[in-house]
């Protein structure tokens, strides 16, 4: 029996490594350049945390890290490539809060969901902002009341730009001007980037932003901000109030960004994923960085950013559904 049981050992030894490998330890991971997603062109909250931690990896892995743009469809074209890219780690997403709200979208409106939030393994909470509305600093208002009192005024006229229907810009302003009564002209662009410009040319008159796009026009005086949607005042606009200080409870909002791999990707790739973030987000280089364009990191992963986003993403759904169908 023993001499059986050696041999079977004997037989079974060689196999093991292949064992492994087939379970996903992939110990030369990665052993080549890993697509950075966003989902919406250039100069948004998504890509301003995508560039530098695509940056502090590239620096820990010795492999490049492009940052691949794929906006469309208010970030649904992007996200979908994700969830049908290859789950082997080599194609990873930079996903904001609209990631769960853009399924809820296409229900309402009968079209199958382009892609679903199970599609996703979520690995990494990067940053968490407060969003803030914005108006162009030659703008008549200085305060939310004045804003609130000329577009009660002029119902319908005053415009706002988004980065498209049911992106994290357009629910966050659709909690603020439900709870304050206000109809507002909703102006949708294809990305967060596009409507900066839009609100900064003058095509549009206000914003909802992440402080990290906001913070150089605020600095260079081209815009003005005028509330936060955060529980708190956001770090570096403790000037500014927030929505609940100014009586409306039920209007907080936070845009952040994650990184995401598709579901499936092995757990040891994950796990790698993991430890090169955790160590990214460690370096002074990409401290700064986030730091400088307004938006401090709030690292998360594993069971605390699972749980941050399931609490989040039912939190959406729910503002969305009291959004209703838009065309």
């Amino acid at each position: 029996m023993l001499r059986r049981d050696l041999l079977a050992a004997a037989t079974l030894a060689p196999l093991t490594p292949a064992i492994v490998l087939a379970q996903g330890a992939a110990p030369d991971y990665p052993s080549r350049a890993v697509q950075m997603i966003v989902a919406f062109p250039p100069g948004g909250q998504a890509d301003t945390v995508a560039r530098p931690v695509s940056a502090a990896l590239e620096r820990i892995w010795r492999q490049p890290v492009p940052v691949v743009n794929r906006g469309g469809a208010g970030g649904a074209i992007g996200n979908a490539l994700v969830a049908r890219a290859a789950p082997d780690g080599y194609t990873l997403l930079m996903a904001l809060s609209s990631l769960a709200v853009l399924p809820e979208a296409d229900r309402l409106h009968g079209r199958p969901p382009q892609y679903t939030v199970d599609q996703f393994a979520p690995i990494a909470l990067i940053t968490a902002d407060p969003t803030l509305l914005v108006v162009r600093a030659d703008a008549p208002w200085r305060t939310l009341e004045e804003f609130i009192e000329d577009a009660k005024r002029r119902p319908g006229q005053i415009t706002y730009a988004s980065a498209g229907n049911y992106s994290t810009l357009h629910v966050a302003m659709a909690m603020f001007t439900g709870a304050a009564g206000l109809d507002l002209l909703h102006v949708p662009y294809q990305g967060g980037g596009p409507a900066m410009t839009a609100l900064l040319s003058g095509t549009v008159q206000a914003l909802s932003t992440g402080p990290g796009p906001a913070l150089p026009h605020v600095r260079d005086g081209k815009l003005r901000p005028l509330a936060c949607w955060g529980a708190r005042r956001a770090p570096g606009f403790e000037e500014v109030p927030t929505f609940i200080e100014k009586g409306y409870r039920d209007v907080e909002f936070y845009i952040w960004a994650g990184v995401f791999a598709p579901a499936g990707t092995p757990a040891a790739i994950q796990d790698r994923l993991r430890a090169a973030l955790r160590q990214a987000v460690a370096e002074p280089e990409l401290k700064r960085a986030l730091e400088a364009a307004g938006s401090p990191i709030d690292y998360r992963d594993g069971e605390a950013f699972e749980r941050f986003f399931r609490e989040d993403s039912a939190r959406l759904v729910r503002a969305v559904q009291r959004i209703g169908k838009v065309d």
